[in-house]
């Protein structure tokens, strides 16, 4: 059967401007494009998008979508404007958490606090004596209760460990925060075995995918398999969602704790729907935490450069054993002492020659680690809306000498660095449409101001295309996606407006009517 979509505005994204008429569709690809009447006599069935503007399917290219489906299930703190509200949603949310299960609340953000106050672990103890489990936006901080530290054996007399820190107040006691690899010890002590728990991953697969669907995300590119057990419990999860409901896209990045062991088992992935991606790697934390790594101390507190999760010879052996089974690394770099980090491995370990490495973040670069990326063969996993949630807080965190260099995404274009477009959901808001805003207007929805770092801001097509083509890009499928041409995958984002026309604001009106993968609706409001 062949399919023809017809009747709006379909964007190739190969070039600016660029529209047809009409796409044939045969077996999940695209046949030809060009004139309706041309193409109208091969089609057996026709999909009239009845004025809606369609585009290549939009993929984030870096989010943790099991996570995103946690955080739509569990207790949401990212609106809370201070801790005492922080602390009446935990109390709320405790009247109907069992006194024998976990209270998981996911997104509180002292930076939006007026007086910057993190609650107690005290306060966290008056309200129950049971775990609670409280993640920090960035997800590189948690905040505990007793209890919790408790079932992940810290004291006060523990030690932080190597790339972490177990946060104290100013009299030296447990004050309930962990940072970076210290959150670990909390995490390893949930309970993550058994059909029950894999049918929780289910759960929340299902509600995010879902999500994703219907705001015309056709893929993304995720890293969950080392955190919810063995990495069978996720796997699983993927293969009974997609496998037996979902039509999308997605490509697992591998944690270096799990790497190995997933290559010696080589476990069975439903291509061209579940794909095996590159090994991911932690290299710092983040600017929100005050963990990002940095070459000059945070301007906020003169004494801090942030946390490298690994010394350098650790970095080296990741990348080494990644190299071992001919793979690229996805590495999180935040600061730009990270990323020299990272770029002194890599140069020395190039990735293989039919690979790209991934750099995930690059906030804080400066002009020699910029001219240095421009020589790999490596693609950098932005985000857009880090813009609307960092500024303006990051200026104290950094100083005005850092800003040139900061979420300098129209820079690396501009040199021909390749870019991919993302969310880090649950981290940020995982619809496109507030990322390509951020990418554009570098400010948040309704800001009245030129946004920041103006010089900074990419145009809508460079912002969209970053969603098409750049994610394709990042796991070197641009010949087969990302674009609206014979030969490439049917998956399609429609929206019921033009994201080229109009104001900003009004694309963020736009909403996904339909959602194409492999020529499949898989999603129709």
């Amino acid at each position: 059967m062949k399919d023809l979509w017809h009747g709006g505005t379909i964007y190739t994204m190969t070039d600016e401007n660029d529209r047809v008429e009409a796409v044939l569709v045969e077996h999940g690809k695209i046949l030809e494009v060009g004139a309706f009447e041309k193409l109208k006599v091969q089609a057996d069935t026709f999909h009239d998008l009845k004025g809606a503007t369609m585009y290549p399917g939009f993929v984030d290219s870096h989010l943790h979508i099991i996570g995103h489906g946690e955080k739509l299930l569990r207790l949401d703190l990212s609106n809370a404007t201070s801790a005492e509200e922080v602390l009446s949603l935990v109390r709320e949310a405790a009247k109907n958490t069992p006194s024998d299960k976990w209270l998981f609340g996911e997104g509180w953000n002292e930076n939006n606090f007026k007086d910057k106050r993190i609650p107690t672990i005290q306060e966290l103890d008056a309200i129950r004596t049971a775990p609670i489990l409280l993640t920090r936006v960035c997800h590189h901080v948690l905040l505990g209760n007793t209890a919790a530290l408790n079932a992940g054996e810290i004291h006060e007399d523990s030690i932080s460990p190597a790339g972490g820190k177990i946060g104290r107040d100013s009299n030296g006691k447990l004050n309930g925060l962990l940072y970076e690899q210290a959150t670990s010890l909390v995490n390893n002590a949930i309970v993550r075995e058994g059909e029950a728990y894999v049918q929780n991953l289910v759960e929340a697969l299902n509600y995010s995918i879902d999500d994703m669907l219907s705001k015309g995300l056709t893929g993304g590119h995720s890293e969950d398999m080392s955190y919810f057990g063995k990495y069978t419990n996720p796997l699983t999860a993927y293969e009974r969602v997609i496998g037996e409901k979902h039509h999308f896209r997605v490509n697992l990045l591998r944690h270096h704790t799990v790497f190995e062991e997933m290559m010696e088992a080589n476990p069975f992935y439903d291509e061209p729907f579940i794909e095996p991606g590159a090994m991911k790697i932690f290299a710092d934390g983040s600017l929100g935490g005050a963990t990002a790594a940095l070459v000059e101390p945070y301007c906020d507190n003169p004494e801090n450069k942030g946390l490298f999760i690994h010394t350098d010879e650790e970095l080296e052996e990741l990348v080494k054993l990644a190299r071992k089974y001919n793979e690229a690394i996805a590495v999180h770099m935040i600061g730009d002492a990270a990323t020299e980090q990272v770029l002194n491995a890599i140069e020395k370990y190039p990735v293989p020659a039919d690979k790209r490495d991934r750099l995930i973040h690059c906030c804080v670069l400066n002009e020699n680690l910029m001219e240095r990326i421009t020589r790999l063969s490596a693609v950098v996993d932005i985000q857009p809306a880090f813009v609307s949630s960092d500024f303006p807080w990051v200026i104290e965190r950094l100083g005005e000498n850092r800003l040139e260099y900061a979420y300098a995404w129209k820079k690396m274009l501009d040199r021909g660095i390749m870019c991919s477009a993302g969310t880090d959901a649950p981290i940020e808001d995982i619809d496109p449409l507030l990322s390509i805003y951020a990418a554009v207007e570098r400010k948040k929805p309704g800001a009245q101001h030129e946004g920041y770092i103006p010089e900074e801001k990419l145009t809508r097509f460079e912002a969209i295309r970053a969603y098409t083509y750049g994610s394709a890009q990042a796991i070197g499928k641009e010949a087969v996606r990302g674009f609206i041409k014979p030969g490439y995958d049917a998956d399609f984002s429609i929206f019921n407006r033009d994201l080229f026309e109009g104001s900003s604001e009004d694309m963020l009106e736009a909403i996904a009517v339909k959602t194409v993968v492999a020529g499949r609706v898989v999603f129709e409001r």
